[in-house]
């Protein structure tokens, strides 16, 4: 499949551009925001696409041609105030929706954040975030499309554990956090393992394997 990363250039992003590059089986297509980001990824034989998740549905659409699946793992950064969560981890990520719907375009897997599904799980600090997270999954589960939800737990820059926990709402860990590159490994399982169609759930570190953790959801 040629797969659009939305997000491309976040730490997310590049492992999962890198982990579908590597294991072979699907064609990873960056979807980035500026001339610059394009060029480093063309230079790493990776094809990318301009684009911004404040432009129109329709020009994001003009971004879809030959995709077959698209990964949503952007987001606005934590330097950025509630008004840019809201017009993209929320909006832009409808948009994204909305473009794939219009294109024919049937898996859709979106990264959200741990908790996001429950109110009284938020981070009050972050409650924007939490509530950009928590409607655009919203938007997803119930559009038409074949969607998955990875909600994960803390992201930390910590080299693959490569076993994780993920389930419907992880309440029991002792580990409530994840190294983003083992986040890459399980949207990459993700995309065709029909296990995580339809589904959406929490992911940190734990004690199986990828592949098993994810088909007994």
């Amino acid at each position: 499949m040629n797969v659009l990363i939305v997000g491309a250039n976040g730490q997310i992003g590049q492992h999962l551009v890198d982990e579908l590059k590597n294991e072979g089986k699907h064609k990873p297509v960056a979807f980035v925001r500026k001339e610059e980001q394009v060029k480093k990824f063309e230079e790493q034989g990776v094809e990318a696409r301009l684009g911004n998740l404040e432009d129109s549905v329709t020009e994001i659409k003009e971004r879809m041609a030959d995709i077959d699946a698209v990964v949503f793992t952007a987001g606005s950064g934590g330097s950025t105030g509630s008004d840019k969560t809201l017009l993209i981890d929320l909006d832009g990520a409808v948009k994204v929706i909305e473009a794939a719907k219009a294109s024919g375009i049937d898996r859709f897997v979106m990264v959200s954040a741990f908790g996001a599904d429950d109110r009284d799980r938020w981070n009050e600090e972050l409650k924007p975030y939490y509530v950009a997270k928590h409607f655009a999954d919203m938007w997803l589960m119930d559009s038409s499309l074949n969607y998955t939800v990875v909600r994960p737990g803390m992201l930390e820059n910590k080299e693959s554990v490569g076993k994780v926990l993920a389930k419907d709402v992880i309440t029991e860990s002792e580990v409530f956090s994840i190294p983003r590159v083992d986040v890459a490994k399980v949207i990459a399982e993700t995309l065709e393992n029909e296990a995580t169609y339809k589904k959406s759930f929490d992911l940190v570190t734990g004690e199986d394997e990828i592949k098993d953790a994810l088909n007994r959801l």
